[in-house]
């Protein structure tokens, strides 16, 4: 296993602040969240808020909020948090009835054509509003903060952080995720033992959600091998939206699970001119490049062979047990082995198999359970809406 350690100041780290070509992490009032693209002397769009000049988030640091007045920026300084104080006020005389607000839908469209800001409509909206000094302190604090979420324009740019991409994607589209929380992608890397210098094997079919997680704990430092069925270098959309330094990238390869074969004979195109003779610059960079993609082939299936990894890490559409039957014996002795699935019964089985095989040590599942709070004061509870499950885990230790 590996014993490396990196120099503290040698340590990888992103540049700071937004740079040009980043995807940047947006968060709405309404607490939505958008990926946008920062290209610089370029606009960047916001579906429903408006645009503005990239230029202006360029080099900012992450965190900042914004908003946004004439394609131009305007910062906003952190907001405090206000204690809300409790009074016997009740809700239980308020009738919202179609005369509650008389302040009509077409009024308000006018404002905002007039370029009335949103805070002085909100304003506006509450004096007329005919029950607001009904409402409770409470309330009165929710209906301002969703009346800022419905005509505010304004945004917090979020750092990409494996946490916060890993959120992003999760309420995006889960499915894309095969159901890999962020607790649950925390538990595979440590049971795997994912750190800088390691050498690890990985099989992902969860976007890329996986190997980002591995590379951004190796910090360019060791090797990674992903396993795919595609034959170009497969498409892992989170890991471009991590922003990496390419020196974090370059530890990353990738074979398709024919090249994975060791009695495979890989078909290469000729990397020599037929006569010997190049008769152009064109045709130069051409045989230089199919020489390239050769020579990375076959050092990437020497890696492989020559085997010692200290970890497999999978999540797959395919059966995981065929996966570890060709991957197994490229692993070190005591080689962590983590499967992630979003289903009990690929997992269950998957341990009764790995129980009869003498090489595969305490094949443990765990199922990953979080709860999230609402934290605020005097309003601390538990979350209403919360996912139900964040897959399911099994660990082996092969001997």
């Amino acid at each position: 296993m590996s014993t490396f350690n990196i120099p503290k100041g040698e340590q990888k780290s992103r540049d700071p602040g937004v740079q040009s070509g980043d995807q940047v992490l947006v968060r709405l009032p309404n607490g939505d969240v958008k990926s946008v693209k920062v290209e610089e002397n370029a606009n960047v769009v916001i579906a429903k808020f408006g645009a503005f000049h990239a230029n202006e988030l360029i080099g900012q640091p992450y965190g900042l909020t914004y908003e946004i007045v004439d394609k131009k920026l305007k910062y906003l300084p952190p907001r405090t948090l206000d204690e809300v104080e409790d009074t016997d006020a009740t809700n239980e005389l308020i009738n919202d009835g179609e005369f509650v607000q008389p302040l009509t839908v077409d009024e308000i469209q006018t404002l905002k054509r007039a370029g009335v800001h949103a805070s002085d409509i909100i304003k506006k909206q509450i004096e007329q509003h005919a029950n607001y000094s009904l409402k409770t302190e409470y309330s009165k604090d929710k209906y301002k903060k969703r009346k800022e979420a419905k005509y505010s324009k304004v945004f917090t740019n979020i750092e990409p952080t494996l946490f916060n991409v890993c959120e992003y994607w999760w309420l995006k589209d889960q499915t894309r995720l095969r159901d890999l929380r962020v607790d649950s992608l925390s538990q595979m890397l440590n049971m795997a033992n994912i750190r800088p210098g390691g050498r690890h094997l990985a099989v992902d079919d969860a976007s890329g959600l996986l190997v980002a997680g591995i590379l951004e704990r190796m910090g360019g430092q060791g090797k990674l091998i992903t396993i795919c069925h595609t034959d170009s270098p497969p498409a892992y959309p989170i890991v471009g939206q991590m922003n990496f330094d390419p020196s974090i990238i370059d530890v990353l390869i990738s074979l398709n699970w024919a090249t994975a074969e060791e009695d495979y004979v890989p078909i290469l195109p000729p990397s020599e001119a037929p006569d010997g003779q190049v008769k152009s610059d064109r045709q130069k960079d051409r045989l230089n490049k199919r020489k390239a993609i050769s020579d990375l082939l076959l050092n990437t299936r020497e890696e492989l062979f020559s085997g010692e990894f200290e970890s497999l890490v999978i999540s797959t559409e395919y059966d995981p047990f065929s996966i570890i039957e060709r991957l197994s014996p490229y692993l070190a002795g005591s080689a962590s082995i983590v499967i992630h699935s979003p289903y009990s019964e690929v997992v269950v089985d998957l341990q009764a198999k790995m129980r009869n095989i003498p090489q595969f040590l305490c094949p443990t599942v765990t199922e990953a359970w979080l709860r999230r709070y609402q934290v605020l004061p005097g309003r601390t509870h538990p979350m209403m809406a919360m996912s139900g499950s964040g897959g399911f885990i099994l660990q082996a230790i092969k001997m």
